[in-house]
C-alpha cells in the first residue's frame, strides 16, 4: 500500500492541535478545581464566622463572660482583627479579671483586655468609639490598683476621652476622682468627686471627699463631710475610719481633747486599733509628753507590726 505524505501531515497536525488543548484543558480544570476550593473555604468561613458571632452575641446578652471569651477567642484565631471579636474579647477579658481573687489572674486577664480594646479601637465604627474608650480607661483604673506601677493617668485619659466623645456612665466621675487622687491631683479629684455625689452620694465617696480636702489642708470642708459620716451611716468600719481623720485633723488644728475623744471613740469601738493607738501618740507628742507617746506606739506596733507612722517616730525618738 502506497504512503501517503499529505495523511501524515494532516495526522501531524491534528496531534499538534490537541496538545495545546489537552493543556488548556487541563489548566482550566485545576483552576476550576482551585477556585471552588478557595470558595468552598470562603463560604465555609463565612458560615462559621457568621455562626460563632452569633453564638458571641447569645452569651454576651446572657452576661456568660467566660463563654462570650471563649467564643471571641475562636474568632480571632481565624480573623485576627476581625473587630466584633476584638470588641467582645475585651469586654469578657475585663469582667473576667475584675472577678479573680489572685491577683496575677487578674492582671493577665486585665493586659489582654487592654491589648483587645486598643486594637478594636483602631478600627471601630465612630459611634463605637466613646464606649470602647469607657471600657479601656475602666480597664486601666483596675489595672492601677493591682500593680506597682502607676496606670492611673491612662485611665483618667480614656474616661475622660469617653465623656468629651459623649458616653453616659454615672461611674465616670467616681472612677476620675479616685484616678486623680493616685495621681496627687487633689483639686481635680475633689471636682470629680463633687460630681459624682450628683449622681449618687455614698459613705466612701463622702470619705473620699474628706480625705482629699484633708489633703488640700481645707480642714473645715473635710470635716464637714466626716460629720454627717459619723452621724449617719451604719457602716462601721467608715464611721471609724472618719473619727480617726477627723482626730488627725483636730490633732493639727491643735484642739487636743476633741482629738482625743475621737481616738478614744474609735477604742471603745475596736481596741485594736492600731491608728487610733498612733493618733493618740502624735496627740501626747504634740503636747511635749514622750514617754506617754512611745507607749501609744508601742501598743501601735503590737497590733500592726509593720505601721509606717508608728515605726517611723519609733525610729525618730531612739
Amino acid at each position: 500500500m502506497k504512503h501517503n505524505i499529505a495523511d501524515d501531515t494532516t495526522i501531524f497536525k491534528r496531534k499538534s492541535r490537541l496538545v495545546p488543548n489537552l493543556i488548556t484543558g487541563f489548566c482550566i480544570a485545576a483552576v476550576i478545581g482551585v477556585s471552588s476550593f478557595f470558595v468552598y473555604r470562603l463560604i465555609s468561613r463565612q458560615i462559621h464566622s457568621s455562626s460563632s458571632v452569633s453564638t458571641l452575641y447569645a452569651r454576651w446578652k446572657k452576661f456568660d463572660y467566660q463563654g462570650t471569651y471563649d467564643t471571641s477567642k475562636q474568632i480571632l484565631e481565624h480573623s485576627p482583627f476581625n473587630n466584633t471579636a476584638l470588641t467582645y474579647h475585651g469586654y469578657a477579658s475585663f469582667y473576667l479579671g475584675v472577678s479573680q481573687l489572685d491577683t496575677s489572674s487578674a492582671q493577665s486577664y486585665l493586659d489582654e483586655s487592654i491589648n483587645n480594646l486598643r486594637l478594636a479601637l483602631l478600627t471601630a465604627r465612630r459611634s463605637l468609639k466613646p464606649q470602647l474608650e469607657y471600657m479601656l480607661g475602666k480597664a486601666y483604673f483596675y489595672k492601677n490598683t493591682i500593680t506597682s506601677y502607676y496606670y492611673a493617668d491612662l485611665a483618667v485619659k480614656y474616661l475622660q476621652l469617653a465623656k468629651r466623645d459623649g458616653y453616659k456612665a454615672d461611674d465616670i466621675p467616681e472612677y476620675l476622682g479616685l484616678s486623680y487622687a493616685s495621681l496627687d491631683m487633689t483639686m481635680d479629684s475633689i471636682a470629680s468627686f463633687t460630681e459624682a455625689l450628683l449622681v449618687r452620694e455614698s459613705d466612701t465617696l463622702l470619705l473620699s471627699i474628706a480625705e482629699q480636702y484633708y489633703k488640700a489642708k481645707q480642714y473645715a470642708a473635710a470635716e464637714q463631710y466626716l460629720f454627717r459620716i459619723v452621724k449617719n451611716s451604719k457602716d462601721d468600719t467608715l464611721v471609724l475610719k472618719s473619727r480617726i481623720l477627723l482626730g488627725t485633723i483636730y490633732v493639727d488644728e491643735e484642739k487636743y481633747s476633741d482629738a482625743e475623744e475621737e481616738f478614744n471613740e474609735v477604742l471603745k469601738k475596736n481596741e485594736n486599733s492600731a491608728d487610733a493607738y498612733y493618733g493618740l501618740g502624735v496627740l501626747y507628742e504634740k503636747q511635749g509628753d514622750l514617754v506617754k507617746a512611745r507607749s501609744e506606739w508601742r501598743y501601735a506596733l503590737r497590733i500592726q507590726v509593720n505601721h509606717p507612722g508608728a515605726l517611723k517616730k519609733m525610729a525618730d525618738y531612739k
